[in-house]
């Protein structure tokens, strides 16, 4: 599934943003961002997707999901009217050290035990449920004021549990795994004939130098290496298939019969015809 990464902008006047029942019933939004999220939403029955983490919620749920951590919005598929509270914000939003202060040490934690993601039940998704729905009426300052009051209720409850969901390490991962993603798929569309080494260069928007130090980190193995071992793979389908060595050959994409052997042997340890011979029809 294809993911999103939101941009959050932040009104002048709060160190946070609110947003009210967005009414996104009809929009897949899987993303994510680097701030952190606290999501309540009342009234309708959906689906709760963090991560790798997928449940149904009745009636009401009620989330807290740490930063680059991907999810879909909780009112997906909602098919009742409801009332959706969403907080984005960063963990140092009433300043650098914040968190650092001895009497926030049970919101420190929550903060660190949100980086896989918490979602609450019982009384404690009740009272901060109604909290959070006050949150629109109230001032600036009150909003603050009840916010904390919120993260109280939620470090000093053991009414949650773990999403166990893994965060997008950074950005540039994310990039990084788009990248391979985009050139894993040229390569499955065009194993079978020339692949020029600048067009994978230019497919990864790098200079030669950058692409090769990337592609090695991210495979282990250098681009040639990494191509081979797909095109052994594809030709030893096709081996099975009844192809012959020739046919294998070329239908996997090497231009002559004695680089495609010497690299079968070194890939697979053996030649292609033993190969066919143990396992052809």
């Amino acid at each position: 599934m294809r993911i999103k990464r939101e941009d959050i902008q932040f009104d002048r006047n709060s160190s946070f943003r609110l947003l009210v029942t967005p009414h996104l019933e009809e929009v897949f939004y899987w993303h994510y961002h680097p701030e952190y999220e606290i999501v309540y939403i009342e009234g309708t029955d959906g689906n709760r997707h963090i991560g790798d983490h997928l449940a149904r919620y009745t009636g009401s749920d009620l989330a807290f999901i740490g930063p680059y951590i991907p999810h879909l919005n909780f009112d997906y598929g909602a098919n009742r009217d409801h009332v959706k509270i969403v907080v984005q914000l960063r963990d140092d939003f009433m300043g650098a050290d914040f968190l650092k202060k001895p009497e926030l040490a049970d919101i420190r934690r929550l903060f660190e035990r949100a980086g896989e993601a918490l979602f609450f039940t019982g009384d404690t998704k009740r009272q901060a449920g109604e909290k959070l729905k006050s949150l629109p009426a109230l001032n600036n300052f009150e909003q603050l004021v009840t916010l904390l009051d919120v993260f109280q209720i939620l470090a000093t409850s053991p009414e949650y549990q773990t999403a166990g969901a893994q965060p997008i390490a950074s950005e540039q991962d994310f990039r990084g795994q788009q990248r391979l993603k985009k050139i894993q798929q040229y390569i499955t569309e065009h194993y079978n004939e020339p692949i020029e080494m600048q067009a994978i260069v230019a497919l990864a928007q790098l200079s030669n130098a950058a692409f090769c130090r990337y592609f090695k980190k991210a495979t282990g193995q250098t681009f040639t290496e990494y191509l081979n071992h797909y095109r052994i793979r594809q030709a030893r389908r096709m081996l099975l298939k009844n192809s012959t060595v020739t046919e294998a050959c070329f239908g996997s994409g090497f231009e002559n019969l004695s680089h495609f052997n010497k690299t079968f042997k070194k890939i697979a340890g053996e030649n292609p015809l033993r190969f066919k011979k143990r396992f052809g029809s």
